[in-house]
């Protein structure tokens, strides 16, 4: 019987292997079709290629930038973003338990934290320069202030959502609010943690490319925002491209931190 289960569960993996293998697969061939679609439409002049760009100029951009300082622009970013992702993440699971600790808190907070979520903070952008100074400080701010408020919410909604009959049996046996924080409430809600990293790295990214969209002096959003001016629309895809990679390469370090976590669990 172990070995009927054995097979089945190779075939099944098999099955998944190579279901992932496809799924890789298509994905390529579309981004190989859509660049190849791209450069034909502007070789023909289907499309106008000093608006749009094409896959070509793009690749000569890219080159001249590495040879100039692509790597210093893509370093700022990395850097604020990383500043911004990790003072958002740590700030907003420290206010989350503070909130969830004190239940009074919670309900004279509840109305603030919805109206500033739904405030556009990039309207507070002048104001924020004016506070902390233009420059990196001010662009970390922004990032902080657009990932913070949806990371409060996100992970207090969490330890509400925690079972409710596993606390009442912690009471009873005389659990104080600490050990149910960290015996009950943070252990069933890393996976509400994990989530949150992964909205937040892209918030912040945002964050961070709207504070140099305002003011900055190297970045990948001073290059967008320089080709723009300039008329460079080269610079702004290669830019836009280049922020797409960045996105991307994050996301799969918060995707590797959640696999190492799962797998820790386990083998506990």
């Amino acid at each position: 019987m172990n070995n009927i289960i054995s097979k089945e569960r190779k075939e099944y993996l098999k099955k998944n292997k190579n279901q992932k293998r496809k799924v890789i697969i298509t994905q390529i061939l579309i981004l190989i079709a859509f660049l190849g679609i791209w450069e034909i439409l502007a070789d023909t002049q289907i499309i106008d290629s000093f608006i749009t760009s094409s896959p070509s100029r793009i690749l000569k951009t890219f080159m001249d930038l590495g040879s100039n300082d692509l790597i210093h622009h893509i370093g700022v970013t990395v850097y604020e973003t990383v500043v911004g992702f990790l003072l958002g993440t740590v700030i907003g699971i420290i206010v989350a338990i503070l909130l969830w600790w004190s239940n009074f808190l919670a309900k004279v907070t509840e109305p603030y934290l919805v109206v500033l979520n739904s405030l556009p903070k990039v309207a507070l952008g002048p104001v924020i320069i004016i506070w902390v100074g233009a420059g990196t400080p001010a662009i970390i701010v922004m990032a902080v202030s657009i990932s913070l408020i949806v990371t409060i919410l996100e992970n207090l909604n969490g330890f509400l959502r925690t079972d409710k009959e596993l606390i009442k049996m912690a009471k009873t046996f005389k659990a104080n609010k600490w050990q149910i924080l960290t015996k009950i409430v943070i252990p069933a809600n890393i996976g509400t943690f994990i989530n949150s990293l992964k909205v937040n790295i892209g918030l912040s990214l945002v964050g961070v490319i709207s504070g140099e969209f305002l003011v900055s002096k190297a970045g990948l959003g001073y290059l967008i925002v320089y080709g723009g001016q300039v008329f460079k629309l080269d610079l702004v895809m290669t830019s836009v491209l280049i922020l797409g990679i960045v996105a991307g390469i994050m996301y799969g370090l918060v995707l590797l931190l959640e696999k190492w976590i799962v797998n820790s669990k386990k083998f506990k």
